[in-house]
């Protein structure tokens, strides 16, 4: 048997990498090709090109690039026309994956994505590609099957594989004493910045949790902090955002899980870094920040009140007619977050402030982040998902014989 991936960003490349290796582990002859990076190089994936390093995120960086996506597409294809191909597996990355699955059906291959966009957030007429080019979706969050399912998509729920993920890490114990030798944390509280994993990112959003940063230490100089970039090519640019703190901030890379093992509490870019601090019951406040014309599509086209998904997770009833920022004041959240185009430093300092001054409202914080955890926060979505694919694979090449 032969699968097709197609993955165009690094956290899906993680995901393939992990659904690879129990794919071949379940059937050590599977063939497994396509487009990913190198995790599932590593994993055994033989990549036709590494799609993660194009991985963008502004629609004017994909117009730039289209002439380069759709020679990907051809080369696909090309592909398809000459190989057998027994499912194609798709992971994130709609704009180009749609296109994607809808070559494949047009040669007759089955198509399943794992890690499905988030149409039920945002742009929700999306569903009827789904519907048209997709044959299951393999879902992440427990109310997309009936979101799905809704729409006449076959869906199945089979949880996050972030969590996959985080059962297999361990702690650099070393690190962990350096860390708090270093920080004094024998005497002071963490509190931990996470810009996040892009560019555009920790460009957009570092310098908010740096002010934030500078108003917690006025307020409660005991505390301690800390930056954790995503890969060590940021380094250069925290560096040079951190030179206009009043505040010390050792920053580190690539040391993300051991400064929050570490940490009391903490101010992220919203992200897949939510599922960690939400394993981790981190108290955490969220930021997202956007330029004004993007804030302006978003906010006629976001059709849910959160944008965090531990919130999402969270929630009884994600849909909103229309979206408006979150005010944590009102809306009862795990993690007060903010999508904005100015700086809600203030606002997020004021959170992680009252966690370090309240032990009962820190507590409940906490409650609330074990209880979504305890429910959802458990490993064996990628065993599922493998299971899954390969039994309906199984199926399919049974009919195909007969």
């Amino acid at each position: 048997m032969r699968i097709f991936f197609s993955v165009g960003e690094p956290s899906g490349d993680l995901h393939g990498s992990n659904l690879i290796r129990h794919l071949k582990s379940a059937d050590p002859t599977i063939e497994l090709v396509g487009f990913g990076g190198p995790k599932m190089k590593a994993a055994g994936c033989e990549l036709i090109y590494d799609l993660t390093q194009m991985a963008v995120m502004f629609l004017s960086k994909v117009i730039a690039n289209l002439r380069f996506f759709f020679g990907l597409l051809d080369q696909a294809d090309e592909y398809f026309a000459n190989n057998e191909i027994d499912a194609v597996v798709l992971i994130d990355y709609p704009g180009f994956n749609m296109r994607l699955a809808q070559k494949a059906k047009e040669r007759g291959i089955p198509v399943y994505y794992y890690g499905v966009p988030q149409m039920w957030a945002w742009a929700p007429w999306r569903v009827r590609k789904i519907r048209k080019h997709v044959d299951h979706v393999l879902c992440k969050l427990p109310f997309e099957k009936q979101w799905f399912e809704k729409r006449n998509c076959k869906a199945t729920y089979v949880g996050h594989p972030y969590f996959d993920e985080m059962e297999t890490r361990t702690l650099d114990e070393e690190f962990l004493q350096t860390a708090t030798d270093e920080l004094e944390l024998d005497n002071k509280k963490l509190i931990l910045l996470l810009p996040g994993s892009r560019d555009q990112e920790v460009e957009n959003n570092l310098p908010i949790l740096i002010k934030a940063a500078d108003r917690i230490a006025a307020a409660k100089p005991e505390s301690a902090f800390a930056i954790a970039c995503y890969k060590d090519k940021h380094l250069p640019m925290a560096t040079a955002m951190r030179a206009r703190s009043k505040t010390d901030i050792p920053i580190y890379s690539q040391r993300t899980q051991e400064l929050m093992s570490l940490s009391t509490a903490c101010m992220a870019c919203s992200g897949s870094v939510s599922l960690e601090l939400l394993h981790q019951r981190k108290p955490t406040s969220i930021v997202y920040k956007v330029k004004w014309p993007y804030m302006l599509i978003q906010s006629v086209v976001l059709r849910t009140q959160y944008i965090t998904l531990t919130n999402l997770m969270a929630a009884d009833d994600i849909r909103k007619t229309t979206w408006r920022p979150c005010d944590p004041a009102v809306d009862d959240v795990v993690m007060p977050e903010y999508m904005t185009t100015g700086s809600p430093d203030q606002k997020m300092a004021a959170d992680v402030i009252n966690w370090l001054s309240n032990p009962t409202q820190y507590a409940a914080n906490v409650a609330k982040l074990d209880a979504l955890a305890t429910e959802y926060a458990k490993p064996g979505a990628t065993r599922r998902a493998a299971d899954y694919l390969l039994s309906n694979m199984k199926v399919t090449s049974a009919a195909k014989a007969a």
